[in-house]
């Protein structure tokens, strides 16, 4: 009688599975049904806040379903990214993976509610950008070699202002100091725009801003750029060196992209990855990114996954060599 009741309770099972499957895969068919909510673990106004809300306004178009931006701010991003590790794995909660919150936070951080692997379904890489050091008009130097001088020769009188502690603005300051030998304060804000906000009224000197956010306040002639963090100059702004052409190693690429939780139907998946793709070779999409210094940064989601593993490797010796901690 037991071996027969199993028997009977597995093939019930079996057949309820059966049943279900058309079922389940009608839904991901109709996948998107409703409105779909993208959250970002920052402020609005900054560099992924808006960088975000041009893709995703093109997602929407292509999908015919409305994806509504829910900026999340606080913990340096953490908040935001639990959230979205946390959310219902059907599609309808989607979200930001950035190099801070997924390669650079795991050094960081003694505890972090979520595991920047296992927690997660990579999806797209949405854009990539480097950083820009961008001073005060009141700071007397004009080139990165005038700047680290003026810092050497007055240590801890300027300070450093960023979106927040363990911020890619954060970390690229910390290791133009770990680099340079010099010195600065470092001054956290809840996110980037209350940062750059006391930055162009003179609260604060020196900024590693995100450069799709700072461009435009240096062409107005608000800020004064005296270099990007990437390899080489950006085209966007031919005229400003890379900072590396002075300090050797010294490279920061910011990248950004957008997943889900773990464990959302592959068919989805599948589906965001390839609307997402698509997105970004609208010509609007990269005009706008090109106007603020920022790259199209197509990529699978394999290959999304790939990169915040390796990263993870990367950024963790340089996180420790830079001394920089945002708890125990």
């Amino acid at each position: 009688m037991p071996e027969f009741t199993i028997n009977r309770r597995a093939l019930l099972a079996g057949a309820a599975a059966t049943l279900a499957a058309p079922g389940l895969a009608r839904a991901q068919d109709a996948y998107p049904n409703k409105q779909i909510k993208f959250i970002v673990p920052y402020t609005p106004a900054g560099a992924t806040d808006n960088i975000s809300r041009i893709v995703m306004a093109k997602v929407s178009e292509i999908l015919g379903q409305q994806v509504l931006i829910d900026n999340r701010a606080g913990g340096g991003g953490t908040i935001g990214t639990d959230a979205l590790a946390k959310a219902a794995p059907d599609g309808y909660t989607i979200g930001l993976i950035t190099i801070s919150m997924f390669c650079m936070a795991p050094a960081l951080y003694s505890k972090l509610p979520y595991d920047p692997v296992k927690d997660f379904s990579p999806m797209a890489g949405m854009s990539v950008w480097p950083n820009m050091l961008v001073v005060h008009p009141s700071v007397p130097a004009k080139t990165v070699p005038e700047l680290i001088a003026l810092l050497k020769a007055n240590p801890g009188k300027y300070n450093m202002a960023s979106s927040g502690s363990g911020t890619t603005i954060h970390l690229a300051g910390e290791m133009f100091k770990q680099l340079t030998g010099t010195d600065m304060v470092h001054v956290p804000y809840k996110g980037s725009a209350g940062a750059m906000q006391d930055l162009i009224a003179g609260n604060v000197h020196i900024m590693f801003d995100n450069m799709p956010s700072c461009w435009p306040h240096v062409q107005a002639g608000k800020l004064r750029a005296l270099g990007v963090t990437s390899r080489e100059r950006n085209k966007a702004a031919p005229d400003v060196p890379a900072i590396v052409e002075f300090v050797p190693n010294y490279v920061v690429e910011v990248w950004m992209g957008f997943g889900g939780p773990a464990g959302v139907p592959q068919p989805i998946v599948d589906k965001l990855a390839a609307v997402g793709t698509k997105a970004l070779e609208d010509p609007e999409v990269k005009a706008r990114f090109a106007a603020l210094g920022s790259d199209p940064w197509p990529m699978a989601p394999k290959g999304l996954q790939d990169r915040i593993v390796r990263e993870i490797a990367v950024w963790a010796p340089i996180v420790k060599a830079s001394g920089a901690k945002v708890d125990g």
